[in-house]
């Protein structure tokens, strides 16, 4: 399976620094700007429209650069031209299906937001800052060189870092706007992407780049890659303490199925809530109450661990375990019974593996008694695997109360036969 991991951290997003990297994973760059310096005849207004793609040195890099000579008469364009001139563009030229739709769904976007946010009806806005031909280019640039990269098809995977969105204001057709521009902001909103301010005052994510990067629907799940190549590319902007550079990385990856199968304990994750409490003026009574009462509620452990406090009086940590839905219950169960003035919890994630109970006829002194076993198993891509196998306490204690034998030894009898009864039926 390909990987395309792309790394925005240092970059934020634009749609020309998209289109110059992908542009340096394809073996016909050239080509694919030459056709795409075709859009002039499509889009009414331009006259001159050339692209390059170059390399220029920053922080002792070098990157792509994508370089747009152009000429144009017209500074903004209703949706309704704009969509015309993509479909007729795709219709003319040779695109994937599904490097056509993603470039109608990126299209789409950045008409929806615009029109959410200025509030005007789809027909009589007018874009300004997605209305050039660089837009259009962007959009089929990307589509383009993706699309000779096999993006579209079912074994290529594209995963994406977090993305910093910078901070401060813009100056805009529509005044000074807040950093990301609502329109960003817009497209961003839903997506699965993991987004935070910074880290300079600055923007780095425009429309176009958010609405190019969402409709890939990247993942946020690391794998390991055979790493094949790794592309770097900027912008038009330089900024002070900033590299501005995107970086994107291509390889190969194993099937998903097969990741998965290498991680049995996948299977067996759940969800757990960790709530705790230190206390040091109860009384042990109240203490061993407390204990018999919330046993009998929804959780699944109970710890009290002797502690010291801050002024070296003796305390107790008491810790229980629950289900994330139980955890208010349990937590004002706790503050009614102990008097505690605070209660911290944290939901988290553990493996607990599956468990079944069986019945086995043990012989200890020419009788056979009934004993119940608890065993602990789960499975992997070698088969079932054993954890434990543990008699219970309470058949234990009855077949002692029957025999006057010592826990000790009973349990010893318990542990030798049933062991011997799974050896042999392995």
């Amino acid at each position: 399976m390909k990987l395309l991991y792309i790394d925005t951290v240092n970059s934020g997003i634009s749609g020309d620094m998209l289109v110059s990297s992908l542009l340096g994973l394809t073996s016909n760059p050239d080509e694919i700007l030459k056709e795409l310096e075709e859009l002039k005849d499509v889009l009414p207004g331009v006259s001159k429209l050339q692209l390059q793609l170059t390399k220029i040195k920053r922080s002792g890099l070098l990157l792509n650069q994508l370089n747009i000579d152009l000429k144009e008469s017209k500074d903004h364009r209703t949706p309704e031209v704009l969509v015309s001139a993509l479909n007729e563009f795709l219709e003319k030229k040779s695109f994937s299906k599904g490097a056509e739709q993603y470039s109608i769904r990126v299209l789409n976007s950045l008409i929806r937001a615009e029109i959410a946010v200025h509030g005007n009806l789809k027909e009589k806005i007018h874009l300004h800052e997605l209305s050039s031909v660089d837009t259009l280019i962007d959009i089929l640039g990307v589509a383009k060189a993706l699309d000779s990269l096999g993006g579209f098809e079912e074994d290529f995977k594209i995963f994406c870092s977090k993305l910093p969105l910078g901070g401060g204001t813009i100056k805009a057709a529509h005044g000074i706007l807040p950093v990301p521009a609502p329109a960003t902001s817009k497209i961003l909103e839903g997506s699965n992407l993991i987004v935070y301010n910074g880290p300079i005052e600055n923007e780095i994510v425009t429309p176009t780049g958010a609405a190019l990067l969402i409709n890939l629907y990247p993942e946020v799940l690391p794998y390991e890659i055979s790493l094949k190549k790794v592309v770097y590319s900027t912008g038009q902007k330089v900024f002070k303490d900033f590299l501005n550079i995107l970086r994107l990385f291509y390889g190969e990856v194993e099937e998903l199925s097969q990741i998965k199968d290498k991680h049995a304990f996948n299977e067996y994750i759940e969800p757990v809530t960790v709530i705790e409490t230190d206390v040091d003026d109860i009384t042990g009574e109240v203490l061993g109450d407390f204990i018999t009462n919330i046993q009998q509620e929804n959780i699944l452990d109970i710890q009290v661990i002797p502690s010291t406090t801050k002024k070296n009086r003796p305390s107790y940590l008491i810790k229980v375990l629950t289900r994330p839905e139980n955890k208010f219950e349990i937590i004002e169960k706790m503050i009614d019974q102990l008097g505690t003035l605070g209660v911290r919890f944290n939901t988290i994630n553990r493996v607990c593996v599956d468990r079944k109970f069986e019945t086995r006829s043990i012989e200890i002194e020419g009788k056979s008694y009934d004993l119940r076993y608890k065993i602990s198993f789960y499975d992997s891509e070698s088969g079932r695997k054993i954890v434990n196998i543990k008699p219970e306490y309470e058949d234990l204690k009855k077949i002692c109360d029957s025999t006057g034998l010592p826990l000790i030894k009973v349990n010893f009898y318990a542990q030798t036969q049933i062991k011997q009864l799974y050896l042999d039926n392995k």
